[in-house]
């Protein structure tokens, strides 16, 4: 609907101007006896007015037009289709169902309502429910609702239709939210439990330890099966490992079941947790659970060699010792023995140190590249480490010793930490600092600066040296163990100076990877619905990055099946994907040949099965009917259709009405234009044809 009113932006008195502009024209051009009729004379003499007139009105006047545009928007009514396989598996009745909401979404479109058609993992809008495929292998029933009132919020939404069996297992429950939108749900499914005996959860570390023992729960769950017995086995490669047997209390019983796995061999290792079925079990399908373990060898291994007994070392040991992924040895040159071992990380206490105790031990480490974190005091030789730090340089005055406490370096980046909880250094007790200069290379991080009492400096404190081939951390002072029972003492914890000292190990013990292939997964884990992607890398001998080589993989299955493929990356697409793959671990070979040499890269990742639609088969009808009543609609059965049409009609949303405004000027409408050359043309072509210039 268009209402449309003319503005002029000069004043309308240049009418009395315009107007007789074009009479004078056509008076003058038509004044004189012509050899046509009168009439005809007349005729012509009109066009030339009008096209006369109106060309001074559009430059005199100006006048604008407004028009006030109005649209009609329709009320939207979503059905959103629960097409999960939980529900294919209890619903009898499911296609007789789908044809007739497929009915009755002809049925509003034709009473002027929007249907849009929806479920779950779908592109684009469905046409109709007929032809959907129950392969979804989860239920985010709240997601899909948040979506569906996200997508159309700023829309005339009048209802959603929400066809499910209630179960959903991804997700908070739909209950804890509230939707604009009336929401009607149908109820799919069969409510009355099944006789069912499920493997319900299965609990195990993503990572163990060569050759160590780790652990698998499993919560064996029942469902009118009281009093009885099963066995639940763990199993590995189709050999069975171990076994239990359980016996269940009431009709609804969950067993808790632990074994103890053995991690023999690296990599990601596939287990099965499985129960005997009982007679009269509804479905056999979720009697078993996968479990994938990533077997490490072994933990790193750090080193901590002091000059003499001290309490830092101890706070050391308690601090590293709290990360499973440390193995820690405590050496004191003339005390104990070292082990002959390599280590990954090693922590120098004051040394070198004035008295030169463990300086083969540090000269060592150094020949070796070993990471290392000084840690100086009073007993340290500053210039043997002058000498080998070089860029850093520390020059004391005598043997006098500072207090400082820290200050955090907000712009440090190398790895992160919670700036809210750096606030707790400015409390901690001051470190025993050289009195002294200090400077050090643009190849230092500074992680922390030195304050002497209230006055902030830029002196350095704890700091680090990222090169790949020597990585290298540096606190400048003892007295560590005093932040640690500060901290304690504030907080009731020590994970601030804990977090510290792991990550700064974690850092230093970092391997840059220079191979000039690199071909990884993108993650370690994947769903059997999903594609396996992995990313391509090449360089050439300047550590360039560079493409258009042809990179041969090799996929073996855990049954030493192999499939190959072959790819190039390119600058727009250096990934690679590969799908259908069913569960299982995976071994892969990736290879090239740059330059005449041959590069390879080896690794391996899971394709687990998500299995939640098999956690249960008992619709639940009751949390449709709430979720209903809270959000102002109601509930159907799956046979009750005409009553579910009957309340979408009633009180239906009215059409919105959006109006628009537009303003144009005048002489800016094209078809004016070609109103004046037809005018203009056909005067001079009819003159022209009856004899006339």
């Amino acid at each position: 609907m268009k209402i449309a009113e003319i503005i002029a932006q000069n004043s309308w008195a240049w009418l009395l101007v315009a107007l007789p502009i074009g009479v004078g024209y056509a008076v003058l051009l038509y004044q004189k006896k012509a050899p046509w009729s009168r009439a005809f004379n007349y005729g012509l003499a009109a066009a030339r007015f009008i096209v006369v007139s109106l060309i001074a009105i559009l430059l005199l006047i100006n006048p604008l037009v407004r028009q006030v545009i109005n649209t009609l928007e329709k009320p939207i009514v979503v059905f959103a289709l629960d097409n999960s396989e939980s529900v294919a598996k209890n619903t009898a009745a499911l296609d007789a169902l789908l044809k007739q909401i497929d009915a009755l979404t002809a049925q509003l479109a034709k009473e002027d309502v929007k249907v849009v058609l929806t479920s779950f993992n779908q592109e684009n809008q469905l046409s109709n429910f007929s032809q959907v495929k129950f392969d979804a292998q989860a239920t985010p029933l709240s997601a899909m609702l948040t979506n569906i009132q996200n997508l159309y919020e700023n829309q005339n939404l009048d209802k959603i239709i929400l066809l499910t069996d209630g179960i959903f297992n991804q997700g908070a429950s739909p209950l804890y939210n509230t939707y604009k939108a009336s929401i009607f749900t149908v109820g799919l499914g069969d409510p009355v439990p099944k006789k069912d005996l499920r493997v319900q959860a299965v609990i195990a570390n993503k990572i163990a330890y060569l050759n160590n023992q780790f652990p698998i729960v499993a919560d064996i769950a029942q469902t009118g099966f009281p009093n009885q017995a099963a066995t639940v086995y763990l199993s590995q490669q189709g050999v069975v490992i171990d076994k239990k047997s359980i016996q269940f209390k009431g009709d609804n019983d969950v067993v808790q079941v632990s074994f103890l796995a053995n991690a023999k061999t690296i990599g990601n290792q596939h287990f099965v947790v499985s129960v005997d079925a009982l007679p009269d079990e509804f479905s056999q399908q979720n009697n078993s659970r996968d479990v994938y373990v990533e077997v490490i060898d072994g933990k790193q291994k750090i080193l901590i060699v002091s000059a003499s007994p001290h309490p830092d070392v101890k706070a050391l040991r308690l601090a590293l010792a709290k990360n499973e992924n440390f193995t820690l040895d405590i050496h004191l040159p003339g005390v104990n023995t070292l082990k002959n071992e390599k280590y990954d990380v090693v922590i120098l206490h004051q040394i070198p140190n004035t008295q030169r105790i463990g300086d083969e031990l540090w000269e060592k480490f150094r020949k070796e590249q070993t990471p290392i974190l000084y840690i100086v005091g009073s007993q340290s030789n500053f210039n043997s480490l002058n000498n080998t730090l070089k860029s850093l340089k520390i020059v004391p005055r005598g043997s006098q010793m500072d207090k400082v406490t820290p200050i955090w370096n907000d712009k440090f980046s190398k790895f992160t930490f919670d700036a809210k909880k750096t606030e707790i250094f400015k409390k901690f007790p001051p470190l025993s600092v050289p009195f002294g200069e200090v400077s050090a290379g643009a190849n230092w991080e500074v992680l922390m600066r030195q304050r002497v009492g209230t006055v902030e400096t830029q002196k350095p404190l704890l700091l680090l040296s990222p090169a790949p081939d020597d990585k290298v951390a540096v606190l400048l002072g003892e007295g560590l163990w005093q932040w640690r029972m500060e901290e304690f003492d504030i907080t009731q914890k020590t994970e601030l100076v804990d977090e510290l000292l792991n990550k700064l190990l974690q850092f230093l013990n970092l391997k840059e990877d220079r191979r000039r292939l690199k071909v990884y997964p993108i993650n370690n884990e994947f769903y059997d619905f999903e594609k396996v992607v992995f990313e391509a890398e090449i360089y050439n001998e300047n550590y360039e990055r560079v493409y258009g080589d042809a990179i041969n993989l090799q996929l073996t299955d855990g049954n030493g099946k192999a499939s190959n493929y072959t790819f190039t990356p390119t600058p727009e697409n250096s990934r690679f994907e590969v799908g259908g793959l069913p569960k299982g671990v995976y071994a892969y070979t990736a290879s090239a040949t740059l330059k005449g040499k041959v590069e390879t890269v080896k690794g391996n990742f899971m394709v687990k099965s998500m299995q939640l639609e098999d956690l249960t088969y008992t619709a639940d009808h009751n949390m449709l009917q709430q979720l209903a009543e809270k959000n102002k609609g109601k509930f159907f059965l799956a046979n009750q259709v005409e009553p579910l049409a009957k309340a979408l009609l009633e009180n239906r949303k009215p059409n919105l009405i959006h109006s628009r405004e537009e303003v144009q000027e005048l002489i800016h409408w094209w078809w004016l234009f070609f109103v004046v050359l037809v005018l203009v043309s056909a005067e001079w072509v009819l003159r022209k044809y009856m004899g006339s210039y």
